[in-house]
C-alpha cells in the first residue's frame, strides 16, 4: 500500500516512524509546506518523491491513502480534496475546526467510499484501551475522569520548539483529545457542557487557559483544566475514578490510584498508541470495513465542541459561565 504523508512538523515524524514498522505499508510520496524542511524530512525517511502540491500528491495513480498531519486550519479541506481524489484518508485531529466544515467531510466521505479516520489516538493508547475494555465488560463504571493538559506556548512553537505558521488552540485541538476519550469511554454522548476560559494572550489572540466540564445521562463526568501557561512537565494525564478503583493514565502507561503500575501486555502488536491507530486505519482499508474512530463517528464530538464554544461566547464578564 502506497502513501502520501502530508506535513513535515512534529507529528508527521511520529508517524513516518510508526508506518516503517507497519509491513506492507510504504510512504511514497511527502507533501510539505516549506521546500527545505520537506526536502530534508524526506531525505530522513528514505521517501522518493516530496513536493510542496498536495493535490499533485493526490493525482498520482500508484496512491491508495493519505495521513495528513498538516496545520489544523487546514484538515477539512484536505481531508476532502485526499477524498475526492480517490485516497483513503487519515486526518490528525480536529478533523475540523468547525461544525459546519466537520459535517460538511462525514457528507464527503460518505460519498466517496472511502475509509476516513480521524487520529483520536486516546482511543488507542494501550492505557485508555485497558479501561475501555473493563468498562465494556461491566467489570467497572467511570464515576469521574479528571484530566489536565498543560503545556508552555507563550510563543507560537511546536513541540519541537520549531516556530509554528498558525496558531494552535485549546478547544479545538487539546480538549478535542478528551471529549472524544469521555464519549468512547463511557458510550454517551455529553448532556451538558460548559467552559470558561481566561484572558487571550496579547499577540496569539488565543485563550491560554480553560476549564471545561461535561455530565453524561448516566451521571458521569468530567472536568478538564488546559494550560499554555504551565512552567513545567507537559502533556496530558487523565485520572478515571471509577466504582472500583482509580487508575491514572499518561499516554501509554496506566497507574493504579497508589501509583502501582498496571499490566498492560496483551492490548494490541505495539505499547505505542499511534502505531496501533494508524494499524487500525491500514486493516480498515486491507478489511473494506470502516475503522474505529471513522469522521462519522466522531462527529457528536465535534458537536460537542460546538456547544463548548457556544458557551464561552455566552459566558458573562468576570469569568461566568453557562450551561449548555
Amino acid at each position: 500500500m502506497k502513501v502520501v504523508l502530508a506535513g513535515e512538523g512534529a507529528i508527521a515524524r511520529q508517524h513516518a516512524a510508526v508506518i516503517d514498522r507497519i509491513d506492507g505499508v510504504e510512504i511514497a510520496s511527502l507533501a510539505g509546506g516549506e521546500a527545505p524542511d520537506t526536502g530534508r524530512f524526506a531525505t530522513e525517511h528514505g521517501i522518493p518523491h516530496w513536493s510542496l502540491d498536495l493535490d499533485e500528491c493526490l493525482a498520482r495513480r500508484d496512491i491508495d491513502a493519505v495521513v495528513l498531519a498538516t496545520p489544523t486550519p487546514l484538515h477539512a479541506d484536505q481531508a476532502m480534496r485526499a477524498l475526492r481524489a480517490g485516497k483513503h484518508t487519515l486526518v490528525e485531529i480536529p478533523m475540523a475546526d468547525n461544525i459546519a466544515d466537520a459535517s460538511t467531510l462525514v457528507r464527503t466521505a460518505e460519498a466517496s467510499g472511502r475509509v476516513a479516520m480521524v487520529c483520536h489516538t486516546r482511543r488507542f493508547n494501550p492505557s485508555h484501551q485497558w479501561i475501555h475494555d473493563r468498562v465494556a465488560a461491566g467489570e467497572l463504571q467511570i464515576q469521574h475522569l479528571v484530566v489536565s493538559t498543560f503545556f508552555l506556548r507563550r510563543e507560537n512553537r511546536n513541540a519541537r520548539g520549531q516556530a509554528r505558521s498558525w496558531t494552535d488552540h485549546l478547544l479545538w485541538h487539546h480538549a478535542c483529545h478528551t471529549v472524544d476519550l469521555f464519549a468512547h469511554q463511557t458510550g454517551e454522548v455529553p448532556v451538558a457542557a460548559w467552559a470558561l476560559q481566561g484572558a487571550p494572550h496579547p499577540q496569539l489572540g488565543i485563550a491560554m487557559d480553560m476549564s471545561i466540564g461535561l455530565a453524561n445521562p448516566s451521571g458521569a463526568i468530567c472536568t478538564l483544566a488546559l494550560s499554555f501557561n504551565h512552567d513545567g512537565p507537559f502533556g496530558t494525564t487523565f485520572r478515571y475514578i471509577s466504582d472500583r478503583g482509580t487508575y491514572v493514565a499518561h499516554y501509554d502507561e496506566l497507574l493504579d490510584g497508589n501509583g502501582a503500575p498496571v499490566d498492560l501486555s496483551g492490548i494490541g502488536p505495539s505499547r505505542d498508541g499511534i502505531e496501533l491507530q494508524d494499524r487500525e486505519f491500514f486493516s480498515a482499508i486491507d478489511e473494506n470495513r470502516q475503522p474505529e474512530a471513522s469522521v462519522a463517528d466522531c462527529l457528536p464530538t465535534m458537536t460537542t465542541l460546538d456547544r463548548l464554544e457556544a458557551s464561552l461566547g455566552r459566558a458573562a464578564p468576570g469569568g461566568a459561565h453557562a450551561k449548555s
